[in-house]
């Protein structure tokens, strides 16, 4: 099967299928469309449910611009149960809510398996659950899978070859063929498009359970495009750029949106002030350093630090398309923490992002913090 999505670029990593959720915010037609024509995308599996009560809010806005741009469309639930009623009661949920959400039958609705509750579990436990998921998701006229991180694939739950979509993120992507025996590999968190805001999860399709059973016919109009940010995305972009130096910049700016100012020139640096729309902030140095344009303001007490726009953005602000400003998750954060750093109550955060604080939450997951 998997003969039938080689050519471009057979020695990288595809972007051949692309996860959504509420974390990406509204998600246009032509953004899937771009995805499709410059990044080879083929399927969007968009995030339906979660537990027994949370349903995302764009799932029908996705599914709707998914079919409109021509790729094919699943969904995925993630699941919280910890017992086989458990399974089959957010299985019932998540059958009706996708239906109501117009995703068609036929389609993929994977569960996925990476809660604390399953962690507490044996394996035989939560295989017992997870078929318990899936034979009551076939019910809704939905073909099932399992979601997992590579690190839990036969150890936490079994995963067979020739079933189910692995995550596991190798440092350098390029040249590696990682779970080429199951369905899917997702090989990244942190994929980029063109004009898409923030960071996405990509995976590559090893046959075509994700493509409605069939050999693909969705078709890029750009292949050199798609060729060349495959390589892109294969590299590993954490690697620092060598070439990075402060130039002189006496200017005057006026933000479009509210920007943090930070202590260093870093997203993770701690925020010294968060300047509304309208504020001027006079800088004397610019930089290109981790994917942003950085700009320096001399402060009475030393100098504050914030991003002007992506590297590609080398002289002016640029306000970006996003609705939401979204923190990652680092080891060691709580729901307090996160909270405190962008000036809301626990509640707060945790409703917006669909949660309540007594949810786990775990390092790279992306939270709406504004």
């Amino acid at each position: 099967m998997a003969a039938l999505f080689l050519g471009l670029n057979a020695n990288a990593a595809r972007m051949d299928m692309v996860d959504v959720s509420n974390n990406n915010g509204y998600m246009s037609t032509a953004e899937y469309v771009s995805m499709r024509n410059e990044f080879g995308v083929k399927a969007v599996t968009v995030k339906i449910s979660e537990g027994g009560t949370y349903k995302d809010p764009y799932a029908a806005s996705n599914i709707a611009n998914v079919q409109a741009a021509g790729l094919y469309v699943n969904g995925y639930h993630f699941a919280h149960y910890a017992t086989k009623a458990q399974a089959i009661a957010e299985a019932d949920f998540a059958g009706r809510t996708a239906k109501a959400a117009g995703l068609p039958v036929g389609a993929v609705l994977a569960t996925d398996v990476e809660s604390q509750e399953a962690n507490n579990q044996s394996k035989a436990t939560n295989d017992a659950n997870n078929q318990a998921f899936m034979k009551e998701i076939q019910k809704f006229g939905y073909r099932p899978d399992i979601y997992t991180s590579g690190s839990w694939a036969n150890n936490k739950m079994t995963i067979k070859n020739k079933t189910s979509w692995v995550a596991a993120y190798p440092y350098v992507v390029s040249g590696k063929n990682w779970y080429s025996n199951n369905h899917a590999w997702q090989w990244s968190s942190t994929a980029k498009f063109r004009i898409s805001y923030g960071g996405f999860d990509v995976s590559q399709l090893n046959d075509n359970y994700y493509t409605a059973g069939q050999k693909s016919t969705v078709k890029p109009t750009n292949k050199g495009a798609v060729k060349a940010n495959n390589r892109k995305a294969n590299k590993h972009i954490y690697k620092p750029a060598t070439s990075a130096k402060w130039v002189k910049e006496s200017k005057t700016y006026t933000l479009k949106t509210t920007v943090k100012l930070r202590a260093g020139v870093s997203t993770s640096s701690s925020a010294i002030a968060i300047l509304p729309a309208g504020t001027t902030v006079k800088t004397d140095k610019a930089i290109i350093k981790g994917g942003y344009r950085w700009v320096r303001q001399p402060r009475f007490n030393g100098y504050g630090y914030l991003a002007t726009g992506p590297a590609s953005n080398t002289l002016e602000y640029v306000k970006s398309g996003a609705t939401h400003t979204y923190y990652t998750v680092k080891s060691g954060d709580s729901w307090w923490a996160i909270a405190q750093r962008n000036g809301l109550n626990m509640t707060t955060l945790a409703s917006q992002n669909g949660k309540t604080i007594y949810t786990t939450i775990y390092p790279g997951q992306r939270l709406v913090v504004r």
